[in-house]
């Protein structure tokens, strides 16, 4: 409990360490009190002089007692109510109006319990008016001639009591609450502060976050839009090496489609770079960044599209070679539709939003072009020709299609990774309100040559993310038969033709 109320011991104003010796804040409020001690001191010691010629005390008794009671007014701020009682202890001595006083008023402005000031402020009202009373009757008693009405000792007793305790306790009072109130202020505007700290850190904690995922996506995007090709250039470039010697030729031509290949591979490396420098420049003028992975699917499937019409006639005349040639030129044709034009709607909408169901007959070809055993099986016939007649039209949203596509490009790509010469089955299930997708491989060839792809270790991870960014449910693992399983399914919506 403080003596004032003004600031906590130990503790300054606006929370700054103490600088006073001993109790005091400040060293004013030291000085300030050593100077009402002293004048407190000496008006005691002069009433206790008067006191004592009265009594027949010796008169350095006197003296000292006043000495005492007067320096108690040091201890305002550490003991308010210790001196608020000496004052009324000192009372019958007539000293003390000074300590009185002064005590009253710390006493109200200080921490202590209301009822206590309540109490101490009735004591020293009654010693007042007692004291007073008594006084007037002696100079009443003395002063023959002055005869004064029977109501005069007892109002000026009343007065003297109010006038010397109510000013004193309605002006602690005051300076109590008033500084309370700023207290309280002081303490809601530091918790504003720390609470602004906090939700700017919060802000920055979540920026960082939100640079993070979208790196994330970014970096996924372009490993399941470059892997997949270089993947299967390397697969193409291992079974060139195998038929060199046998053929020299062929293998030159080979050659020449693989390094055709790679060239397609750089181009879409380079579009998405591009796209990530423009989404960068964006972000700096304050433009969201949100939309790069799509752009970059985007990209992907614009590239894809160039890639068949540019190689159309390589594909002829490449057509007649067998085994590994035919491989490298189905997968160097890229997402295509059986080589026909891509119709220019088809290609605005694979620009705007990606891959769509639409291409994983594409995508299966390409695996099968790379001598793979792929079979792709859809358990919805009916609708699946329903849809043929929308002329490649999305049946679900736009990011549900890009996922399964995703999904099944990166399971394809690790069958050839991880199960050379292993045949695979893709299924998919169309459902009431859900899209499933399953890629299940059997073992692989203990005699085929697997082509020493690297692996990152990416591919399922990328996979679980994007299914479950959706709300879906993503499951893989390895089969009894020795093979690996990739299942996905997603909630999705169909789309109103």
């Amino acid at each position: 409990m403080t003596a004032t109320g003004a600031s906590e011991e130990g503790v300054g104003a606006r929370g700054a360490p103490v600088s006073g010796p001993w109790w005091w804040a400040r060293r004013r409020s030291a000085v300030l009190d050593v100077f009402l001690a002293a004048a407190s001191a000496l008006e005691c010691v002069a009433e206790g002089t008067s006191f004592a010629d009265e009594a027949q005390l010796p008169e350095l008794l006197g003296m000292l007692l006043g000495l005492l009671a007067g320096s108690v007014l040091l201890v305002r701020r550490r003991w308010p109510v210790a001196v608020v009682l000496v004052s009324i202890a000192v009372m019958p001595a007539e000293m003390g109006g000074m300590l009185g006083v002064v005590g009253l008023y710390t006493l109200a402005a200080s921490d202590v319990p209301r009822r206590i000031t309540a109490l101490l402020a009735g004591m020293t009202v009654v010693g007042t008016l007692v004291t007073t009373y008594l006084t007037v009757q002696q100079e009443m008693v003395g002063q023959q001639d002055f005869h004064p009405p029977v109501w005069f000792a007892p109002a000026l007793s009343v007065a003297m009591g109010l006038l010397l305790t109510a000013p004193p306790v309605l002006w602690g009072l005051y300076i109590g609450a008033r500084r309370r109130l700023v207290e309280s202020l002081r303490e809601r505007a530091d918790g504003l502060e720390r609470e602004l700290s906090l939700l700017a850190d919060r802000a920055e904690e979540r920026a960082e976050w939100a640079r993070n995922e979208e790196r994330t996506r970014i970096a996924r995007e372009m490993h399941d839009v470059v892997a997949h090709r270089v993947s299967l250039m390397v697969v193409h470039a291992a079974a060139l090496q195998a038929v060199a010697l046998k053929d020299p030729e062929k293998a030159s031509r080979n050659a020449g489609l693989v390094g055709d290949m790679g060239r397609q591979a750089l181009t879409e490396l380079r579009e998405m770079l591009g796209v990530l420098r423009t989404a960068e420049g964006a972000a700096v003028r304050g433009a969201s960044g949100s939309g790069a992975p799509e752009r970059l699917a985007a990209v992907a499937s614009r590239v894809g599209a160039k890639a068949t019409d540019a190689k159309a006639t390589e594909r002829e005349r490449t057509a007649e070679l067998s085994g590994v040639g035919a491989a490298a030129e189905s997968s160097s044709a890229g997402p295509s539709s059986g080589g026909a034009p891509v119709p220019e709607q088809r290609a605005g909408e694979a620009e705007a939003e990606g891959p769509c169901l639409a291409e994983l007959a594409d995508l299966v070809g390409q695996s099968r072009a790379a001598g793979m055993i792929v079979e792709l099986l859809v358990s919805d016939a009916a609708e699946e020709a329903e849809a043929a007649e929308i002329d490649a039209g999305r049946r679900y949203a736009a990011r549900v299609e890009r996922t399964v596509y995703r999904v099944v490009q990166e399971a394809l790509t690790n069958v050839h990774k991880h199960a050379p010469g292993a045949q695979a089955r893709v299924r998919l299930a169309h459902r009431d309100g859900e899209l499933a997708v399953q890629v299940e491989n059997g073992p692989g060839e203990s005699d085929a040559a697997g082509a020493g792809l690297p692996s990152g270790g990416n591919g399922l991870v990328g996979m679980r993310e994007r299914v479950t960014a959706l709300g879906g449910v993503f499951v893989s693992g390895p089969t009894e038969a020795g093979g690996f399983r990739v299942s996905a399914v997603l909630p999705a919506a169909r789309v109103a033709a």
